[in-house]
Formats: C-alpha cells, structure tokens, sequence
C-alpha cells in the first residue's frame, strides 16, 4: 500500500508519518511506501519496514499535485493548509492553498481516471460554522462560516462530496476539534493561545492569554486526531452515506477550565505564569466560533475523543515531554 501525506510537515503530519512508521499497516494492509509531501520538511522518522520518500513543493502550483497523483496513491491524507490567522491576514495566499491547491489535487486524481479511485482523507475544520450557533451543532447545520478560513474548508468539503459521489474518490472530511496541546512553539493560528497556555506553563514559560477565561471551545489531543485521521481512513464508507462530512468528537471546556485542569496536573506555580492580555482581533475571530457539538454519527461510526482536558494535558506531558513535568 502507498500512501500519501500532504502536509507531512506539519505537527498532525509529522506524528501520522511517525504512527505508520511504528505499525507499519493501514486498513489491515503492510504499508509498502509512504510519501510526504510539504513545503519544508524535517527529515523523516528512522524505520526499515517500509520506504519513506519526500517531496517538497506548494499544491497550490497545479504541476506539483499532478506530480503527486501520477504515482497512485492508495490512501490519501491531505492536512496541508494555511492556519487560520494567516488565512485572514492573507488573503490570496489562504485560497491559493487551502482551496486551490486542494482542487489542484483533486482534479490530478479526477484526470488519472480509469479504476483509479483512492480514499481521500480531508482536515476540515469547525470554523465551518459561524454564529449564531444552537446550543450543540450537528452534522447537517448549516455551514455559514465568519472566516475566509472558514470559507475555504466549507468550499472544499462540498469539492470532496461532489467528487466522491462521481466516483473519482472515496472521500471524507473530517471537521477536526482545535488541537490542543499542540507541540513546538506557537504558529498564525488564531486558535494557538488555547495551546500556549498550557504548554508553556508546564515547561516554566510565560504564557498570553488574548481572550476572556470563559471563552468555550472544543478540543482534541494530537494523539486523539492521529487516531480520528486512521481510523477515518479504514472504515466503511457505505456506513456514512452521502453526507462527508463528520463533526469529530471531542472536550468541550472554557479557557477557566483548561486552567483549572492545568492547576490539577502542574499546581499554582504553573497556572501563576498565564497573563491576561486582552486581543481585540482574536477575541473577535473567536467569537464567531463553535464550542459544543452533537458527533453522534461518529461516535456511532467508532471515532473517539479524549475524555476530559485533563486527560488532554496528560497526553501532552507523556508525549512530549517523556512523562516529567
């Protein structure tokens, strides 16, 4: 099995290649070759299962997608995307990648023909809706995003419905909680504070809070979306029927209770080095965000979320920094 990872650079990439370079399998298969694809890439984790090869180039050049596509991948995880603060900032740079590039990709599979027809997996996002919201979301709200962020993974998730029902792929999205506790340092993402509070306090930083403490949102660990992503990939599609898209599980918790598990887990010292610092631009971006979902159906289709944020921060401490506050 060959499979493909566009955006392999960043961190949900970086740990799916990781994953697969442990198990080796995927849909019951032995993965005979993986290809990363990104922009700028890391060298790729040490393994002898399987080959790991590596291209760098931007999808939102249509030759780079249709270099990708002409060696048939099997599985498909397309996670390349630009965040959602520098999709606002960046106006033609958000839609040259986000939406161009993921049709460039699309129409390079379309164009293979033949029996030619992979699975497809799609990082969609929540920023697919926008307020007012009900007091829990469902699949089939409608989506009404307040973000060209937003508008470019709703723009795309209809891309993958339409093209799966052509037959050109076994296509799903799947509209991710915010990642959190995200590794490394902080990005453009206007979701990055929910991140930065509770991981740099945990290693000794000082950390900005841009938004009130009773901000609610939705959260999933790095650990929890690796595992959505895979398990995304091996089940049968004929259970979701036409509608692709699928509200991912996850923790729905305030800023104020992020904190407290924070307390919970690294004590006051930890929590003492969160400052309020009041971001007009953030806040209002996230405000025009979901924070309570109804994932019923993919709950019932086997996906899991975390089960609390204090297991969230737990996951963070064992993965990234071997166990030892």
């Amino acid at each position: 099995m060959h499979v493909l990872v566009i955006g392999a650079g960043g961190m949900l990439g970086q740990k799916l290649v990781k994953t697969f370079a442990l198990t080796g399998k995927l849909r019951g298969q032995r993965i005979s070759r993986i290809t990363r694809h990104d922009a700028v890439l890391a060298p790729p984790p040490p393994v002898s299962a399987f080959d790991i090869q590596t291209q760098i180039g931007d999808i939102s050049h249509s030759e780079v997608a249709t270099k990708l596509i002409a060696e048939r991948p099997d599985v498909i995880f397309h996670l390349a995307a630009i965040v959602s603060g520098e999709a606002e900032d960046n106006f033609e740079k958000g839609y040259n990648v986000n939406l161009y590039g993921t049709r460039h990709v699309l129409e390079a599979i379309r164009l293979i023909g033949g029996s030619y027809c992979p699975r497809f997996l799609f990082t969609s996002s929540i920023a697919v809706f926008g307020a007012p919201f009900p007091e829990s979301i469902e699949d089939t709200y409608f989506t009404t995003p307040l973000t060209s962020y937003g508008t470019q993974k709703a723009i795309c998730e209809l891309l993958i419905s339409d093209y799966a029902r052509r037959g050109f792929i076994q296509g799903l999205s799947l509209r991710m909680p915010t990642v959190c506790v995200r590794p490394g340092k902080p990005n453009k993402a206007a979701s990055g504070f929910f991140s930065n509070i509770i991981r740099e306090p945990l290693v000794g930083h000082e950390a900005i809070l841009p938004v009130s403490d009773q901000v609610r949102h939705w959260h999933a660990s790095p650990r929890a979306a690796v595992a959505m992503l895979i398990h995304g990939a091996e089940i049968d599609l004929t259970q979701v029927g036409p509608r692709r898209a699928l509200n991912m599980p996850g923790v729905s918790c305030t800023v104020a209770q992020q904190i407290a598990a924070l307390g919970r887990i690294a004590g006051d010292k930890a929590v003492r080095l969160i400052k309020s610092v009041p971001d007009e631009a953030i806040s209002r971006i996230v405000a025009g965000w979901p924070s309570r979902f109804d994932a019923k159906r993919a709950l019932a289709l086997g996906f899991k979320a975390d089960e609390d944020f204090d297991a969230i921060i737990r996951a963070h401490v064992e993965d990234e920094l071997q166990g030892k506050l």
